[in-house]
């Protein structure tokens, strides 16, 4: 067994090779091609766009400087010695090869009496929460693995979901969400949700998405309070339901085996799609948002490409929670098994990567990756558990997006940052690159006179061909047959007859009124 890391060995690189590798990282930072200025006329605009066009090409190029000489740390991941399968390696046996920090991120916590539990991490993967179904409450703290806070609400917990950030979450409990702060105190009580089975938090629109047990998906404003929507599926109980990070569209998996797609500003669904023909039990996107895993009780897993809603793989398998990592890595489980798949050759093909089995008798309610580190998080009846996965997370951190050391003041400021950066949630929609795009104007194509013709000898011929039922007493004579199909004739030119008189008739101003109107026309002054 190797934990392999692309480090490549250091040579002498001459300055063609740096130039090289610069201008490939500067074209991933880089907004598409440049635009093509030459075809402007306003001379002053050219010369704008040519300034803003040096400024993106600057910005990327200390993109790809940053990149080169300031992110030292590198992705790794599992690599069998000759036909060793990496999914039968063990966590004991890379427990003994990793460093000692790593190793600790390996451990189990066992609370039988409250599980079993569902898991969340911030985005930076600094904290953690755990609820226990029996109401048990944990904020942890992974840098330092130490409980910031417990707390026990005597009551069921379906589900819970960080904020904004570590200082608040939403917890679903038995007969309504509740927001709390980090020191446990209870905030607020959201009554209109009802009773929730499953929430999300949109960050971008600071958006607390909600499901109930009645089918109704609730949107609310978490800062002004206001119910942004009130939407019902009409497709009964759900608790499976994931927000896409690339949009911000809620996806929602029922018991028919479809999957709806939604957003707030629509009492209809985007989307709406036959995945499974039996219930949908779990629904994972990937981070770039092209890509829905989803998984169905007929024991197979979906891999599908929403860009054009085609299904690219069918794996074999059941599973009750399904997460996908910041590299791509997805992360099954299912009774007391955990698989991930790997997509290691970058040709969207699937394949078994690692597996996990928890002690017997217990049952896995929640897979979910640890952002910036090689860790699942797996929530189970008896507690909870930390695996290692090389490779599933983003090796180096943008201290702008999540910073897993930022200080009290850096967090200030980026909730001040994120306030004032705040999307209304009309941007929502399946492909937010068309917003601030301008809609193309649509020239109705008049039908030529040709066509027009055409249309009407073709309604003429049908008209001719119509079979005449076979009646008696003197009512199916060919002189009777000849003059219905007359009349049918007659009928089928009408129509066109019609139109083609309205267009010639102009309005004229000495239309005749009925006598109780004429008092309104309105008379010509005399000269």
């Amino acid at each position: 067994m190797v934990v392999k890391v692309d480090n490549t060995e250091s040579i002498p690189a001459t300055d063609e090779v740096i130039s090289e590798e610069m201008d490939m990282k500067k074209k991933k930072y880089l907004r598409g091609e440049a635009a093509n200025l030459k075809d402007l006329k306003d001379k002053k605009l050219q010369g704008q766009l040519a300034v803003q066009e040096e400024l993106f090409g600057k910005s990327a190029a200390a993109a790809a400087k940053a990149e080169k000489w300031l992110m030292p740390s590198e992705g790794g991941y599992l690599e069998g010695d000759g036909i060793e399968k990496t999914w039968r390696i063990k966590q004991d046996a890379i427990a003994s090869e990793v460093d000692i920090l790593s190793s600790r991120k390996q451990f189990d916590i066992v609370l039988p009496d409250f599980g079993p539990y569902t898991l969340e991490f911030t985005p930076s993967g600094r904290y953690m929460a755990a609820a226990g179904r029996k109401g048990h409450i944990a904020i942890v703290d992974m840098k330092n693995m130490s409980a910031i806070k417990e707390l026990q609400v005597r009551e069921t917990v379906r589900d819970v979901v960080f904020l904004h950030n570590e200082l608040f979450f939403a917890a679903a409990q038995k007969k309504y969400p509740y927001i709390y702060n980090r020191e446990g105190t209870e905030l607020h009580c959201m009554k209109e949700h009802g009773a929730v089975l499953k929430l999300q938090f949109l960050r971008n629109h600071f958006l607390l998405a909600s499901i109930n047990k009645f089918g109704q998906l609730h949107y609310q404003d978490v800062t002004t309070g206001q119910m942004v929507a009130n939407v019902r599926t009409g497709l009964g109980r759900t608790d499976v339901m994931q927000v896409n990070p690339f949009n911000g569209v809620i996806a929602v998996g029922h018991s028919g085996g479809t999957v709806s797609m939604w957003k707030p500003t629509s009492a209809a669904p985007l989307v709406k799609m036959l995945c499974h023909p039996g219930p949908v039990t779990a629904l994972a996107f990937h981070p770039n948002g092209h890509l829905m895993a989803t998984a169905g009780m007929e024991r197979k897993i979906k891999i599908w490409d929403l860009r054009k809603f085609e299904v690219l793989q069918t794996l074999t398998g059941h599973c009750k929670s399904l997460d996908f990592s910041q590299k791509g890595l997805l992360a099954t489980g299912t009774g007391s098994f955990v698989q991930v798949y790997g997509d290691l050759s970058g040709s969207q093909n699937y394949s078994r990567y690692m597996t996990h089995s928890v002690a017997k008798g217990y049952q896995v309610k929640k897979v979910t990756f640890r952002p910036y580190e090689d860790v699942l998080g797996i929530g189970h009846s008896m507690g909870w558990s930390s695996i290692l996965i090389p490779g599933s997370g983003e090796p180096n951190f943008d201290s702008w997006v999540a910073n897993p050391f930022e200080t009290s003041k850096q967090r200030r400021e980026k909730e001040i940052r994120s306030l004032l950066d705040k999307l209304p949630p009309e941007t929502i929609m399946l492909d937010p690159t068309k917003i601030g795009s301008v809609r193309p104007e649509r020239k109705k194509e008049k039908p030529s006179k040709e066509d027009r013709e055409a249309e009407m000898e073709a309604a003429i011929e049908e008209a001719k061909n119509i079979h005449m039922k076979k009646k008696t007493k003197g009512r199916s004579k060919p002189s009777k047959i000849a003059k219905k199909k007359q009349e049918a004739v007659e009928k089928a030119k009408k129509p066109f007859l019609e139109q083609h008189a309205n267009k010639k008739r102009k309005p004229t101003e000495e239309t005749q009124l009925p006598k109780s109107l004429e008092r309104f026309v309105r008379k010509k002054v005399a000269a």
